[in-house]
């Protein structure tokens, strides 16, 4: 906070001190007023605008200075300056004198206060920058919440303030307008109680809900007008038609199947979409080879020598297919139609938010699920047509390993399939425009993956911009900049893996007028609807995570409100989402990282525990990483966790655990781990937290008792 702004609170504080010091407080009570009623009243049927305009003035500072007493100041109001007059002042002294501590609030408060808790307060002020006007017309209207109280809240929110004071100038007007009345005869009243009246308040409360049954009547009105505009069917064909068989398709069709609803789900393509097909499965059956491969050229490491190992890069390609084929039954239709869903197979059209198209029938649902998910982004680089690229969608028709491979692209997708090839024996070149590998994980976590990417063989230049491709003689090439610096890549095959973008086009979406984030996303809500109440969006397509246990969570949510959202809706929770990056090391995490802390302003305290000193990780070979973690200071409430190391996917599971159901480090370390075990890294890195937070004062005691207790 700068020195302006110190020194306008400590300005602020020393009148608000002074007020109550210096007794000013007497002369806002009820008796007083009432004794010096007649006296005033001469004074101002002499000097009528001088006196209003001293007493809004008076009313305006103590408004704007929070001072108690602003109902009194009203009721004086209507005595002095009878009911149109103390309306006027009351009305407009008060509202200006809330602007003046709103922007007192604002100006001092907001900055560091957003600075502090910008992600938990992020909420807050999306749905004040969307509805704050309703919200502050509510709490205006119902005189128990102290009107200081909303000025300093208000200052707080995004909220402009030409809205906080025409609202409040609206909203405060019944209640000015009761009490200006009542102060016409201010010798009658006997207790501020005689104004607030169980009925009046209630009327008051009332009021205050007609924005909430507005918006209800306006909602209840658009779906009448959308039911008219779409000729809502009298009957349906089904309570639920999925779009997509990837594992959000597939898991909200299995959820409606389960509670014996109708449902159908279609896909053009192969069930189990993109993560059987052309990505989870076959990349982790890639990265097994790769890590045996890597293996036996390091047997002498475990005592073994003479082992000679032959890559056979069409044998590994067929392997990845045969895993693929041996986990394909698990998402088949043979299965799913035994569930109970019906499958189809086809292109989908959304007619309407009732009607999809499939091949030339068209099908009535009460309900549509959108999980099309998404497909590699290829960025608009220059040169880029003119050559023959590869994708996390077609890497897996190669037959022949390249010789030299370029991956654009740092992320987890890039890392995982450059490990694989650098360690079959291909030269690979990794480019991004990041600063590190993995860019949203925590420098130290990118630097301990970017040395063993270098020596398994990568070559990597971040921070750095893929400028323009081009075929000379026949030799593909890529021109890159860092920083002043150019170079020239030449390279047999390039693989683009740089993101993925969700599929939202050609199937009915755009002529629906289906609201897009700017990343491309489906726009949903935190019922995961889209504009329509009865159309929702899982997995990719919706975001904001790509991940296929993410699409599985998010289906829940959907299928269950879609179903049930008549009797019962639930908010969708992205709380405690685990994330794994499967290079060697394996990164895993969930919840914030350093990184992200600090980006959020969160105070946080890190334990960190070295693999270098776990038995299990010793007996292995396997010494490289470290389990962090993230607590509250002070407290054993975990925020995120960050574990580096073979099998952090695995180990990560009891962390997720933990954060899930509010367990913290305490109850970690009081878990019993087989020894010797890599998730035993869990519990010595809550035993490192407990160690910081000892009692030496309680310990000290205790040594001088033993002590005692020796002599």
């Amino acid at each position: 906070m700068d020195s302006k702004k110190i020194t306008l609170l400590v300005s602020f504080l020393v009148l608000f001190i002074a007020f109550f010091a210096f007794e000013l407080d007497q002369y806002l009570s009820l008796s007083y007023l009432q004794s010096q009623q007649a006296h005033w009243q001469q004074q101002v049927s002499t000097h009528f605008w001088r006196y209003l305009l001293v007493f809004f003035v008076i009313y305006l500072v103590s408004t704007a200075l929070s001072f108690p007493g602003a109902a009194l100041l009203t009721l004086l109001a209507g005595a002095l300056f009878g009911l149109f007059w103390g309306l006027v002042i009351a009305s407009f002294a008060s509202t200006l004198g809330a602007s003046c501590a709103f922007l007192f609030s604002r100006y001092v408060f907001k900055d560091a206060v957003l600075k502090r808790w910008q992600h938990k307060l992020s909420g807050v002020q999306q749905g004040m920058t969307e509805n704050g006007a309703k919200y502050l017309f509510s709490l205006r209207l119902v005189p128990i919440f102290p009107f200081f109280l909303i000025n300093l809240l208000m200052g707080l929110s995004d909220i402009r303030l030409r809205t906080f004071y025409w609202v409040s100038q609206i909203g405060m007007l019944p209640g000015t307008l009761v009490y200006v009345n009542a102060g016409t005869e201010l010798a009658k009243i006997q207790s501020l109680s005689d104004l607030t009246s169980p009925s009046l308040l209630i009327a008051f409360a009332l009021l205050a809900l007609l924005p909430y049954v507005t918006q209800f009547i306006s909602k209840q009105v658009n779906r009448w007008q959308q039911a008219k505009r779409f000729n809502k069917p009298t009957k349906f064909d089904y309570n639920m038609m999925v779009i997509g068989a990837g594992a959000g398709g597939l898991v909200s069709s299995y959820i409606a199947a389960t509670v014996k609803a109708k449902v159908a789900i279609i896909e053009q393509h192969k069930m189990g979409g993109d993560c059987l097909n052309t990505g989870c499965v076959p990349s982790k059956a890639l990265l097994k080879s790769a890590h045996v491969y890597t293996q036996c050229q390091q047997a002498e490491k475990y005592g073994i020598k003479h082992v000679q190992a032959q890559l056979d890069f069409a044998e590994v390609m067929a392997r990845v297919k045969q895993v693929i084929s041996k986990i394909e039954p698990h998402d088949s239709i043979e299965r799913y139609e035994g569930l109970g869903v019906e499958c189809k197979t086809g292109r989908a059209h959304i007619v309407d938010p009732y009607r999809v198209k499939v091949g030339e029938h068209t099908f009535t649902t009460q309900n549509i699920i959108i999980a099309t998910g998404a497909k590699p982004f290829v960025p608009n680089i220059s040169g880029i047509n003119n050559i023959d690229y590869l994708t996390s969608d077609t890497i897996w028709q190669l037959q022949t390993l390249p010789k030299r491979l370029l991956v654009l692209g740092a992320g987890p997708i890039g890392c995982e399939l450059a490990q694989c090839f650098a360690r079959f024996g291909s030269k690979v070149i990794i480019v991004d425009m990041a600063k590190q590998v993995l860019p949203r994980e925590d420098s130290e976590t990118a630097q301990l993956l970017a040395t063993q990417l270098q020596q398994d063989g990568c070559e990597l230049l971040l921070n750095a911009s893929a400028d323009a491709f081009s075929v000379q003689q026949g030799q593909p090439q890529l021109n890159v900049s860092q920083g002043d610096k150019s170079q020239t890549i030449l390279f047999d095959q390039v693989l683009i893996a740089v993101g993925r973008k969700a599929n939202t086009r050609g199937f009915g979406l755009e002529e629906l007028g289906i609201t897009l984030n700017d990343n491309g996303t489906i726009k949903v809500d935190d019922y995961l609807r889209t504009q329509y109440d009865n159309m929702y969006a899982v997995g990719d397509v919706a975001g904001p995570m790509q991940f296929t246990h993410f699409a599985s969570h998010q289906a829940w949510y959907a299928s269950v409100n879609a179903l049930f959202g008549r009797l019962k809706q639930f908010k969708a929770n992205y709380d405690v989402i685990p994330a794994v990056t499967y290079c060697e090391p394996q990164v895993a995490r969930v919840g914030l990282n350093e990184q992200e802390a600090k980006q959020r302003n969160t105070p946080y305290q890190v334990t960190q525990y070295d693999l270098s000193d776990l038995d299990r990780a010793i007996a292995d070979g396997a010494t490289q990483g470290f389990v962090k973690v993230l607590t509250v200071p002070g407290k054993d409430k975990i925020l995120g966790v960050t574990i580096v190391g073979h099998n952090a996917g695995e180990i990560i599971g009891e962390f997720v655990l933990a954060m899930k159901h509010g367990l913290g480090l305490n109850k970690i370390l009081a878990t019993v781990h087989a020894y010797p075990t890599m998730l035993e890294a869990n519990k010595y890195a809550a035993g490192l937290w407990k160690q910081g937070q000892k009692p030496e004062r309680i310990l000290n005691i205790l040594k001088r008792y033993f002590n005692y207790t020796r002599s």
